[in-house]
């Protein structure tokens, strides 16, 4: 996620150079042409560009509103996590201390639950952020299970799915055994409900484009702005007086295509939120920020660094 307010000019020419070093060069090629035959046939009215232009720009700008409420979507999911994860945490906690006067209460063992309970869930987190961007470390997800269950996850083709039915589990078991009673687990299993709703929620924005007639057409669109404004804009320098200064084209038409490129590539980047790219919701910050939130909530002070934007970029 982009963070800081300016943008290094490297950084914008990566995303638009192709696009624009077309239209300087064709832009060159239709100056050349007019520079040596002097056709003034070759100048286009300019109004059915603007026409086109203008029409554009709504395209354009439709595609950007609906790619930016794919990330917006994706962003108020990951919050939902953020805040679910805190619930459950806390009713993990607050419900097994709660039993702590019933004559079968266990310290060592409702102490243990809390832990293991607590840490499963950050590890669906990062389970979730590693599935989502199609990542392979899931490493990192050992420190938060026991050996056993970690090498029960690794064997499963959704892990976060695969982590919830052990915190399921894990609820039930402790039920049976006295470290939680009464309504508990019915509290309990609305919070992984709702987390399951953030998780389907998540995937579909993942695996469901944004419809490709969308991406294609406006890119279409553009080149054929970019083809045509050239030549409109010669329609400004057919006199002879302004003729010598025909070559102004070039400058424009890089300029005002400029424009259209950079508003298409925009909602290109904004289109898919789980890709780990700078334009990327901050799932590791989020996952960073939950694990802090739920190690702290049980006491812990060994807390990992809080996440630091890199260069102005926040992962």
């Amino acid at each position: 996620m982009v963070v800081k307010k300016n943008f290094h000019p490297l950084k914008v020419w990566a995303y638009i150079k192709n696009q624009v070093l077309f239209v300087l060069i064709w832009s060159f090629v239709v100056w050349l042409l007019f520079h040596f035959t002097q056709e003034k046939a070759l100048a286009l009215n300019f109004t059915p560009i603007g026409i086109l232009g203008s029409a554009l720009a709504i395209f354009v700008a439709f595609r950007n509103n609906s790619s930016y409420g794919r990330w917006w979507e994706a962003r108020t999911l990951w919050g939902g996590i953020v805040n679910s994860s805190r619930v459950f945490a806390r009713l993990v906690i607050t419900f097994t201390d709660s039993h702590s006067h019933r004559e079968n209460y266990d310290k060592n063992r409702s102490e243990a639950f809390k832990k293991s309970l607590v840490y499963k869930q950050i590890a669906w987190t990062h389970a979730m952020r590693l599935h989502l961007r199609q990542q392979n470390s899931w490493e990192e997800i050992e420190a938060f299970l026991d050996k056993e269950e970690y090498e029960l996850i690794k064997s499963k083709n959704h892990k976060p799915n695969a982590i919830q039915l052990l915190i399921g589990q894990q609820i039930y078991d402790a039920m049976a055994n006295g470290t939680l009673g009464g309504f508990d687990s019915f509290q309990m299993e609305g919070q992984l409900l709702a987390l399951t709703n953030y998780q389907g929620g998540a995937e579909r924005i993942k695996n469901t484009p944004l419809p490709r007639q969308y991406d294609y057409f406006t890119r279409v669109f553009v080149i054929l702005f970019a083809l045509l404004l050239p030549f409109g804009l010669l329609g400004f320098f057919t006199s002879d007086i302004l003729i010598q200064l025909s070559w102004l084209i070039i400058p424009l038409s890089v300029l005002i295509a400029g424009v259209f490129i950079i508003m298409e590539r925009t909602g290109a980047a904004n289109e898919d939120p789980f890709e780990n790219k700078i334009t990327d919701v901050a799932l590791t910050s989020i996952c960073n920020t939950i694990e802090r939130n739920l190690r702290e909530l049980l006491g812990e002070t060994d807390l990992p660094e809080k996440t630091q934007p890199v260069n102005g970029y926040l992962f």
